[in-house]
């Protein structure tokens, strides 16, 4: 039985106190509404929630040169390639190294590789042959200019490449948004033809003399034929080296050759593992700090964006790879 004194609440079995326990006079106080904020809408930090926008008039005709063999150009192609892939623009990489072309081996697409340029230019197949499409990512496609033991005539050379350039300007599939040119090695004929259809280019360095010997002549070349957009790449960087003084640092070398920074690639092992086994490692999950690298530099090369990079010593608390550049 209810006690009149509580005979104006509802009975309720989960209620903590009992009839017994109950108080009698319950205190009157006056509770101020509590009013809860507006959740503030989430700005994010990270440009990688976001498309990247696409600078620049397509196609963006970009070419990958170094001078000095070695330094990373077709592995730089292979994934800043399959980098822009991913982030949905349509790309067609160009391997223009006659003699020794690499990039179908780390693509993984050497098997598939049954027509090149040159059966295009003979009239032996049609450009859409010639090109290998990617499984991994539709939108990516490969062009060898000629298969491994093969000679191509003299007449084969930068008019050659810029017809190539202007067919797939106009093909029916559609223009892709970048072609990429992986330039071989050397300043000879087959630089000249590689850099000849190209209005970018991308320089990938070593921090070593001979590598920037090499790049500051190749700068001079781009300029002479009319390529003012010219970035670098830092390959095969090591922060235990810089700080003891043994490598030049990103600055010293930006600061060498007076070119915008495009990215900085740090040393990795599975490089070598990736290469061998024809998987790019920009799809490796969970990425490397190289993976990333390329990644960022795929990013700035749609938006035309550089970095800035600083000393190591200028932040000794902080430690591992990403320590020694910002932007």
């Amino acid at each position: 039985m209810i006690s009149p004194q509580l005979s104006h609440i509802n009975p309720n079995p989960s209620f903590p106190f009992s009839n017994s326990t109950f108080p009698q006079s319950l205190p009157t106080k006056t509770l101020k509404p509590h009013f809860k904020p507006k959740p503030t809408p989430i700005v994010s930090v990270l440009q990688y929630n976001r498309k990247p926008q696409l600078s620049g008039e397509t196609p963006r005709v970009v070419v990958i040169t170094s001078g000095k063999g070695g330094v990373g150009k077709t592995t730089s192609t292979a994934n800043i390639g399959l980098s822009l892939a991913r982030l949905g623009f349509s790309v067609v990489a160009i391997d223009a190294d006659v003699g020794l072309r690499n990039l179908d081996l780390l693509l993984g697409l050497e098997n598939r590789v049954n027509y090149t340029a040159f059966e295009v230019i003979n009239g032996d197949c049609r450009l859409d042959q010639a090109l290998v499409r990617d499984k991994r990512w539709s939108n990516f496609e490969l062009l060898c200019i000629s298969k491994p033991r093969s000679k191509l005539p003299m007449g084969f050379g930068g008019k050659a490449l810029i017809w190539l350039v202007d067919a797939l300007k106009t093909r029916s599939e559609g223009c892709p948004d970048f072609i990429i040119i992986d330039c071989p090695a050397g300043i000879d004929a087959g630089f000249i033809t590689a850099i000849t259809p190209a209005n970018e280019a991308v320089l990938v360095v070593t921090p070593d003399i001979t590598s920037l010997r090499d790049a500051d002549r190749v700068t001079g070349l781009l300029e002479c034929d009319g390529i003012k957009d010219i970035k670098m790449i830092v390959n095969r960087v090591r922060t235990d080296l810089i700080r003891g003084e043994d490598m030049m640092s990103v600055l010293d070398v930006q600061e060498m050759l007076g070119l915008a920074l495009l990215g900085v690639i740090p040393e990795d092992s599975e490089v070598i593992r990736s290469t061998n086994r024809g998987y790019p490692l920009v799809l490796n999950r969970p990425p490397t700090l190289a993976g990333l690298a390329f990644e960022q530099a795929a990013w700035r090369l749609v938006e035309q964006d550089s970095m800035k990079a600083v000393m190591v010593e200028e932040e000794p608390k902080k430690r591992g790879f990403f320590s020694f550049f910002g932007g």
